[in-house]
């Protein structure tokens, strides 16, 4: 199973006069970070809230909202006539000072700060356990969008390790090729410059493997075979959580492509080279989606 971290999820439940709507959005983020938009009466369990989504979210950056209405509105709030009164009287005694309108001062007044405050009502319990199941139904949905969002993932990060495993065997095709051309190469230099005759055949024999040895690619293939195998295990792995892991063995395989890449020294292969690096971009880009 693989699992995005984007997706979206909403729930909505009504009991008499009081409805509660969820909204989720999820986007991928290395930590889980949650920006929470709750109604005041909710306060006294956010933590219970964080924890829930924590558990069955894991990862990811979301934006969260949580609304109790009742018979359309939200709850009662509790407006401190008092506070608004002081305040019409230094805002009057300030407008009159400077010669200023005044305007609609009610409008300002309801924006000052405590003037509205939330009631001192309270949730039932069971209030709290309409407004946790529904957090809970939301929290489904997101995790079955983010699922449908893993498939397509999943598919698209096998295609690149099928492709880079194909151009990786390219070449392997042309790798013998390549120390011929080496060996032809070195020959003949040592022919222009030194003469054929003059050359110690069994020192050229040693001085060519001690050559080529440095620029051998066999043992970066073999590791880049072994990452992408290990790469198709993790995909297939039954936990969901493995972005980081898959993140982990995108850079070792990008390793051994820069390596055979840096030592092979033929046009031919760095051209293959560069389609295996272009196809680990694209995986590594998708798998920052990855839960």
């Amino acid at each position: 199973m693989l699992k995005s971290m984007t997706g979206f999820g909403r729930a909505e439940s009504a009991r008499g006069e009081t409805s509660i709507v969820v909204e989720i959005k999820s986007l991928n983020g290395k930590q889980f970070e949650v920006n929470l938009k709750i109604s005041p009466l909710l306060k006294p369990y956010e933590f219970d809230i964080r924890s829930l989504m924590q558990q069955t979210l894991q990862r990811g950056t979301l934006d969260v909202s949580i609304n109790i209405r009742q018979n359309g509105a939200t709850r009662p709030v509790v407006i401190n006539t008092d506070l608004a009164k002081y305040y019409y009287q230094s805002i009057t005694m300030l407008a009159n000072q400077l010669e200023l309108p005044q305007g609609d001062l009610l409008n300002v007044l309801m924006k000052l700060p405590e003037v509205v405050t939330p009631g001192t009502e309270q949730l039932t319990k069971d209030e709290w356990k309409d407004v946790e199941d529904t957090l809970r139904e939301a929290l489904t949905d997101l995790d079955l969008h983010r699922q449908d969002e893993g498939q397509m993932l999943k598919a698209d990060l096998q295609q690149r390790i099928d492709n880079i495993e194909q151009y990786s065997g390219k070449v392997r095709e042309l790798d013998p090729l390549r120390k011929d051309r080496i060996r032809q190469r070195l020959e003949g230099l040592l022919a222009e410059h030194v003469g054929k005759d003059n050359v110690d055949g069994n020192r050229l024999e040693q001085e060519l493997i001690f050559y080529l040895e440095k620029l051998d690619i066999s043992e970066e293939l073999s590791r880049l075979e072994n990452h992408l195998r290990y790469f198709r295990e993790i995909l297939k792995d039954e936990d969901p959580a493995k972005g980081k892991k898959l993140g982990f063995v995108l850079q070792e395989i990008g390793r051994e492509i820069n390596t055979t890449g840096s030592k092979a020294n033929d046009a031919g292969i760095q051209q293959w080279v560069v389609l295996m690096k272009d196809e680990l971009e694209k995986a590594k880009e998708q798998v920052l989606n990855v839960l």
